[in-house]
């Protein structure tokens, strides 16, 4: 327990504290926070209470303007650093608790903050990892016998993306513009994007990264992944549709990928680990993993759009739906030996579960524009439109507590005029 009061449903409890990086009004330098109930702890004002061994000659990783020196210390400094944390933070522990004017400069209310990325991402990746999702769209796109691609069983598909279009959540979403070729009989056409789309996913950071050259192995994939966010990559269909061959992704992805603020601990999130899924067929040696690596995660879409009172639910699914797992994906990814550097962030692929409400797209959920979601007050959406706004959030559920990831929000503005 705290001595500062949390509320049940609160997302940041002692058993969680994700990091982040904010700024105030009073102080505009970027620094490093931690979310504890409704407040943020301003790690640079209590640097010095890091005195550990691993810590205690590494304390100006707290006062850096993003978490890349703290995520490239490794293992043992995060280990240490969540352990220091919920010692001065407990109820117990004088250290805060009793120092009125300590108190009063580090912890900080939330809305008095501002959030910024909370890191600077070098590269940025992409998989395709759930498999509802992945065979969702190759029924609609090529049937359901040939749904899956013959590779998708057998490596965590991905592509390159980029990272300097990665926002934090909050920010606006201009509406892209590019070719499309919605009559295949016709030339195409340039102009906005008319089939914009939302797509719930979530993404880990790379911890301590890997010379050039020389593979992560599996069983070591653990000690370089720090923590989890919420991503919302959003994607311009008729655009994607028009350009994807032979390369895939480009200008329907390259224009904004939302990630919410604070970076939960892969720690933190080991209470919820759940068994992985089976794997058939069995995945090559370099794949193979036996602890479990799957978390119980829970996640949410709602959209806030012009004409009703309410943000309407449309997704509930779940990142235990995954596939490939994590592991899976780092060690995929640098087999080649592809380096990847602290603050790199790999995105999981649309999350979407079994049944319909758990789509984690609109383009599953509007089964490509065949069926539109009633929102209420008359209101239907197939794709999105100017004024929307997507807001997804997420929260593992333990025993009297929820360890959760605030939310990913975004609304979109119209294209710009040319």
């Amino acid at each position: 327990m705290s001595f500062i009061e949390i509320t049940l449903d609160n997302h940041f409890p002692i058993q969680n504290l994700p990091y982040g990086v904010f700024s105030t009004s009073e102080n505009a330098c970027k620094r490093i926070g931690v979310a504890i109930g409704d407040y943020v702890l301003d790690l640079s004002i209590v640097a010095d209470l890091f005195d550990g061994p691993a810590l205690s000659k590494q304390r100006n990783v707290f006062k850096e303007p993003s978490l890349n020196a703290f995520m490239g210390l490794g293992p043992a400094a995060w280990k240490e650093a969540r352990a220091t944390l919920q010692k001065i933070l407990s109820k117990e522990e004088a250290v805060l608790r009793d120092n009125a004017d300590l108190r009063s400069r580090c912890l900080i209310p939330q809305n008095k903050v501002t959030m910024h990325l909370p890191a600077n991402i070098g590269d940025y990746t992409d998989f395709y990892s759930s498999e509802y999702h992945a065979t969702n769209v190759g029924t609609m796109f090529r049937g359901k016998d040939n749904a899956l691609m013959p590779n998708w069983k057998h490596l965590p598909v991905g592509y390159h993306g980029r990272a300097s279009s990665v926002i934090v959540s909050g920010t606006p979403v201009r509406r892209p513009i590019g070719q499309t070729r919605a009559d295949e009989t016709k030339p195409p056409a340039f102009g906005p994007c008319k089939l914009l789309d939302m797509e719930m996913e979530m993404a880990f950071f790379v911890g301590p990264g890997n010379n050039l050259g020389e593979p992560i192995p599996i069983d070591k994939a653990q000690d370089h992944i720090f923590g989890m966010v919420l991503m919302n990559d959003w994607s311009a269909r008729d655009i994607q549709k028009w350009e994807y061959v032979p390369l895939g992704p480009f200008l329907a992805k390259n224009f904004a990928t939302s990630i919410s603020p604070w970076v939960v601990t892969m720690e933190a999130l080991q209470p919820f680990v759940t068994a992985n899924p089976v794997q058939i067929p069995e995945p090559l040696p370099y794949l193979q993993h036996s602890d479990p690596y799957t978390f119980d995660i829970k996640l949410q879409v709602a959209l806030n759009c012009p004409g009703i009172n309410n943000p309407a639910v449309i997704c509930n699914t779940n990142f235990k739906y995954m596939y490939w797992t994590q592991k899976q994906q780092l060690a995929h990814h640098t087999i080649t030996g592809c380096n990847v550097r602290p603050g790199d962030l790999m995105g999981s692929g649309t999350i979407s579960g079994e049944t319909p409400d758990s789509y984690g797209s609109l383009l599953e959920l509007c089964w490509k524009g065949t069926k539109p979601l009633d929102l209420g007050n008359g209101v239907t959406r197939k794709f999105l439109q100017d004024g929307d706004e997507v807001v997804m959030t997420g929260f593992a559920q333990g025993d009297g507590f929820r360890v959760g990831f605030g939310e990913c929000r975004a609304a979109v503005l119209p294209a710009v005029s040319l």
